[in-house]
């Protein structure tokens, strides 16, 4: 039957939606383009075993109804009117513990999301724990060329960010191999470098925030967890199938989840770098040409803005963080109607589209700030 005209059944534990997934002959999984709902959206595929289903992940504003006739449609990150369940709220650690009540959970993809999400959940971390994971010294990075994986992560934002050869020189500065490390002293020495580099003239909460891509726990598709979490939500971002094949353990597509890994990182700290920037009393603004909004916005919000609301603007879209807790979703609304835009988002992080100057839809957001 279609989800078309159902209430939305309050089957949000593990427990309850282990129970709606047993029971259905079709589902599908509907995931917003981010590394966590992703993570998220793989974990339950990989878990309804002989049980059909459609995984897709669907960008900002895009339409996510399909005519596909489903049992239950689960929406993972985002909300949908036609969803029978909504998953908003520590989405890759509730869907890991729903994968569990199923029988199949992947520990390493649960924890990718968690990473990607900015919070390691302590059940999932103790999870990859026992399943034998280990943490080292170091940097998390997914490549196993060390460069490579330094000046493309988006965990952090460093002198040497976007730009190979800068990592590259900054390596033999160390006398550490591209390779990686030989020794775990110079994981340390690297580590110590890059949390006194991306911390140097950045706000307080940028050493906090450089922690997730410190200490990498190893295992999984990519030398670190760590590494695959970037890799996640470059590619949610940037590739909706290959992240839906990433998700789903494909490995066939590993090579190209890297390439749009490394081509929205490049994208993301070039906008970082030449973003027109502006303060005003608690929001931080910066515009730009043709960027990857989210990802910028938060790479501001964790390491650049000395202000607690961050917003991108680019054209005719916008991304707003908060790293006070305030609700951007509620902001970002009554702005983009302010302009008679539309806006998404939930908790601490919002987006919009406008048909204004970039200058009109600022002063629409700093009124509803």
């Amino acid at each position: 039957m279609s989800a078309t005209g159902r209430e939305p059944t309050p089957a949000t534990s593990p427990g309850d939606l282990a129970g709606s997934l047993r029971e259905a002959t079709f589902v599908r999984l509907v995931s917003d383009a981010t590394g966590e709902a992703l993570a998220a959206t793989g974990l339950l595929a990989r878990a309804l075993e002989d049980t059909p289903f459609q995984a897709s992940v669907v960008r900002p504003f895009e339409d996510p109804d399909r005519t596909t006739e489903t049992d239950i449609t689960v929406a993972i990150g985002r909300t949908q009117p036609t969803a029978d369940v909504t998953l908003t709220d520590r989405t890759a650690a509730t869907a890991f513990e729903t994968a569990r009540e199923l029988g199949t959970a992947d520990p390493a993809l649960a924890l990718a999301g968690t990473i990607a999400a900015g919070n390691v959940d302590g059940t999932v971390a103790e999870a990859a724990e026992q399943a034998g994971f280990d943490r080292r010294p170091g940097v998390a990075v997914p490549t196993a060329d060390l460069a490579d994986g330094l000046a493309h992560s988006t965990l952090f934002v460093a002198p040497f960010s976007g730009d190979t050869d800068a990592a590259r020189a900054t390596l033999a500065k160390l006398d550490i191999s591209p390779d990686g490390p030989s020794s775990a002293d110079d994981h340390r020495r690297l580590a110590s470098l890059v949390a006194l580099t991306v911390t140097d003239d950045a706000p307080p909460r940028a050493a906090d925030e450089v922690q997730r891509a410190l200490h990498p726990t190893t295992g999984g598709p990519f030398e670190t967890v760590g590494g695959y979490a970037d890799v996640l939500d470059a590619v949610a971002r940037e590739q909706p199938g290959t992240a839906v094949a990433l998700a789903l353990g494909h490995e066939a597509v590993r090579e190209d989840a890297l390439a749009a890994w490394r081509t929205h990182a490049a994208r993301a700290h070039e906008a970082v770098t030449a973003a027109t920037t502006g303060r005003y009393d608690g929001l931080f603004v910066a515009r730009g040409d043709a960027m990857p909004t989210g990802t910028v916005a938060r790479l501001f919000a964790d390491y650049r803005a000395p202000e607690p609301v961050t917003l991108v603007v680019t054209d005719d879209r916008a991304a707003a963080r908060a790293t006070d807790g305030r609700d951007m979703a509620e902001t970002m609304h009554a702005a983009a109607e302010t302009v008679g835009g539309d806006a998404v988002g939930t908790g601490d992080r919002a987006r919009a589209r406008f048909d204004v100057s970039t200058a009109d839809f600022i002063e629409a957001f700093r009124e509803a700030v």
